[in-house]
């Protein structure tokens, strides 16, 4: 027993109830970003490194520190995807679509970050994300928030859920804000944490959203956004929350929603919750107009959130049980017709599966353990039991279908 093999720390098995939650949050996502307009895309899980280190910043925790990033056999750098939305965007540029716009993408899929395991987070976890790319308007973030409320619908869990949403501004507007955070840090930049010391130099509205404790009473007296945007930053804002208001998704107002990289402008938003002890964010987005740009593309517009299947599923209640199949038991020498009744069945969409050993006695116990609600009981003539009930009855394969159904 020494010598089992175990799974890498970080990564786990989907199985049962935890797979069976994860893709009833999958599927709930594809429905409801379908409902949207939205198209899923798949991209690979590893990209030259360059798109994710030219994009996520040089300095950011998740490229210094978290990237799963290895040199292949040609000597090309390969990183295993952090996130999904620079690979979309690079999708775009490559695909030759950034002259047929808008694109609206939903992905889901693995990503990899090297950090510290601990409950809903691994080092192979798991995102839904919707990007829009290509209007500029508030209509388009409205859009993408909606979507992303009515999946929390969906699952059942928008009770336990507030959406705090921000404004960066325009260009003009974040420049004259950026210039106020470093002449009001820089009053007391011998009491912030060494991260944040860092911060000030280099991204100043980071600060904003640090953890530490002494960082945040600070935080709580710096100027804020409003104080700094342009008429056209205010208006862009105040129309997404009346478009928000009018797709029946509940706000609040956090000023210190941020994103810290520079192709970050206008919309920054998180979905939290309380409901899983600390608070904590289960779907998070914003608008990044310079992103495709950055990545050498055209100046396209885009908007878009992820959220961690991980959390999701640890929020959402049992999901939907799959059909339990109706099995199928030839008594005697009757495999031939039993296999006769099986396809039948599956051709009706009615899950079924056979016995594969064992006499008939065997395999009866083995359904009325398998939770099965009926057995089809291939003999002489064809009959149906209520393994609940114990009650069976004869029946003619074409009644089959509409008696399983009732």
């Amino acid at each position: 027993m020494a010598n089992i093999l175990q799974p890498v720390r970080g990564t786990r098995d989907l199985i049962g109830e935890d797979a069976a939650r994860h893709f009833h949050v999958v599927e709930t996502a594809r429905r409801v970003t379908g409902l949207y307009g939205f198209s899923e895309w798949q991209t690979p899980i590893f990209e030259d490194t360059k798109v994710f280190s030219r994009t996520l910043g040089e300095t950011s925790d998740v490229v210094t520190k978290e990237m799963y990033t290895f040199e292949d056999r040609g000597g090309d750098s390969i990183t295993l995807r952090p996130e999904g939305t620079a690979g979309v965007c690079r999708a775009l540029i490559t695909n030759g679509l950034t002259q047929t716009l808008p694109q609206k993408v939903f992905y889901a899929g693995p990503m990899f970050r090297y950090e510290r395991p601990q409950k809903g987070r691994y080092r192979q976890f798991h995102q839904i994300g919707v990007e829009l790319l290509g209007p500029a308007t508030p209509l388009a973030d409205a859009e993408v928030i909606s979507a992303g409320w009515r999946i929390l619908c969906e699952l059942g869990i928008a009770k336990d859920v507030v959406l705090h949403i921000n404004t960066l501004g325009d260009t003009e507007s974040r420049a004259a804000y950026r210039t106020k955070l470093v002449a009001y840090f820089s009053q007391y930049a011998g009491e912030l944490s060494e991260e944040s010391k860092l911060r000030l130099e280099k991204n100043p509205l980071r600060i904003l959203d640090s953890k530490d404790e002494d960082d945040k009473k600070l935080v709580a007296g710096a100027p804020q956004m409003q104080d700094c945007m342009t008429s056209e930053a205010k208006a862009f804002y105040d129309t997404l929350l009346n478009h928000l208001t009018a797709f029946g998704v509940p706000h609040q107002h956090n000023p210190h929603i941020v994103r810290g990289l520079d192709y970050y402008n206008h919309t920054a938003f998180e979905f939290v919750t309380t409901a899983l002890g600390a608070q904590g964010t289960v779907l998070a987005g914003g608008r990044y107009d310079g992103l495709v740009e950055q990545m050498g593309g055209p100046a396209v517009p885009g908007v878009g959130w992820a959220a961690g299947i991980e959390r999701l599923s640890m929020l959402i209640s049992a999901p939907p049980r799959a059909q339990v199949p109706v099995v199928v038991i030839p008594m005697g020498d009757t495999e031939a017709q039993a296999l006769d009744i099986l396809n039948l069945l599956r051709r009706e969409n009615i899950a079924a599966e056979i016995g594969y050993s064992g006499n008939a006695k065997k395999r009866l116990e083995r359904a009325n353990k398998s939770g099965a609600a009926f057995a089809v009981l291939v003999g002489e003539d064809l009959k149906l039991k209520n393994l609940a009930s114990g009650e069976q009855a004869d029946v003619t394969a074409a009644q089959l279908p509409a008696l399983l159904r009732a």
